[in-house]
């Protein structure tokens, strides 16, 4: 049901930022295949990309060590994330985890990382889809407000890929992906660029997202309005301001808007 903290959407509004993941499609990691790590059941790509790691590597190919590579590069990532609010991309990733490995020069390692990287990405895309119902939502706004995307995630070509994949990519004027420009949500600057891309100001843009800090407290502190979106994301967290509106997904999104 939609739960409006305000009566009505502000007429200022002029464009409507979207979020990715789990806002225009469905990330669905339950889809990977697993691996089991040290006791735990993992979700991951790796079953897919080890397999061409192993061809490289021939009998010096040990699992559990480019395994340790890989997860321990991961941890690495996510915290400087986390602590600095970059983003490094998917590709790099797997130059770091090739690079700890040490079997490979400075060449060979950037050839064999964008290989492994377009594996990986082949299958994140694998498990994203398009609900219809949520395109179909944009459609009906698209004609009433300029559009834009801004998405955390580190490989700029499949993120495009992905969007494309909605069917509705051409309504969007505005696309910016973490990976373009080297820092993530809820860092400042992204929102900045997408301001500069819109050529609006904050008041006049409204951020649509499932992330409480990523769609909601950075738009908030950056001026804009803020929409919610809670499916399967339980209770928005009591230590970050609450969004203008909440929504169940985007299919409410017209309605609110009055579209």
């Amino acid at each position: 049901m939609l739960q409006p903290s305000r009566p009505v959407v502000s007429d200022r509004i002029q464009a409507v930022v979207l979020d990715l993941f789990d806002t225009l499609v469905e990330w669905s990691p339950q889809r990977l295949p697993t691996i089991e790590w040290r006791g735990q059941t993992i979700p991951s790509t790796a079953p897919w990309f080890l397999p061409r790691l192993q061809e490289m590597m021939g009998e010096g190919f040990d699992r559990d060590t480019c395994l340790a590579a890989h997860l321990g590069v991961l941890s690495e990532i996510e915290a400087e994330r986390e602590r600095d609010g970059v983003e490094i991309t998917c590709l790099e990733r797997f130059v770091r985890m090739l690079s700890r490995l040490g079997r490979w020069n400075e060449t060979e390692v950037a050839t064999l990382a964008g290989e492994l990287t377009r594996v990986h990405m082949a299958g994140v895309r694998r498990v994203t889809s398009a609900p219809v119902s949520w395109a179909g939502a944009v459609r009906r706004i698209a004609p009433h407000f300029r559009l834009a995307l801004c998405s955390n995630f580190d490989d700029s070509e499949t993120g495009r890929e992905i969007l494309n994949d909605t069917g509705i990519a051409h309504l969007f004027e505005a696309v910016l992906i973490s990976a373009d420009i080297g820092v993530r949500k809820p860092n400042p600057k992204i929102y900045e660029r997408i301001l500069e891309m819109l050529a609006l100001a904050p008041g006049e843009i409204l951020f649509v997202g499932d992330g409480p800090y990523y769609d909601v407290a950075g738009p908030n502190r950056a001026g804009m309005g803020t929409v919610w979106v809670r499916e399967k994301k339980g209770e928005f967290p009591a230590d970050v301001p609450a969004p203008d509106f909440t929504i169940a997904n985007l299919t409410e999104l017209p309605v609110l808007l009055g579209c």
